[in-house]
């Protein structure tokens, strides 16, 4: 696995997503204490690329964001969806390195 440098840090907010465009691909970036979770931006029960705009929340112990459509929930480490278990968003390795926001890649 090759890494990629997709921003700084300091261009996150605690409890927030961006999106960024890695490899031609949208990925929604979370920065929760600390840690960086990235999973696809698609959100596949609204068509769109949105799921970098929803809400972060704690429920029954799993970090998750809410779409901003239909507000499913989606498991930010396993992308699992909690209202339907079938319904999987890509995750995407992440780490931070040097202050820098770096994603997993098959090249």
């Amino acid at each position: 696995m090759n890494w990629l440098n997709v921003c700084s840090v300091s261009d996150l907010q605690d409890d927030s997503g961006i999106c960024a465009l890695v490899n031609g691909e949208q990925i929604a970036l979370f920065y929760v204490k600390n840690t960086v979770y990235a999973v696809s931006n698609f959100d596949p029960f609204g068509n769109a690329n949105v799921l970098s705009r929803g809400v972060i929340g704690d429920l029954k112990g799993q970090i998750v964001v809410a779409s901003p459509l239909y507000k499913q929930h989606f498991n930010l480490e396993t992308g699992v969806c909690l209202e339907d278990e079938s319904v999987i968003l890509p995750v995407y390795a992440s780490r931070i390195e040097n202050d820098t926001v770096q994603i997993g890649v098959n090249l």
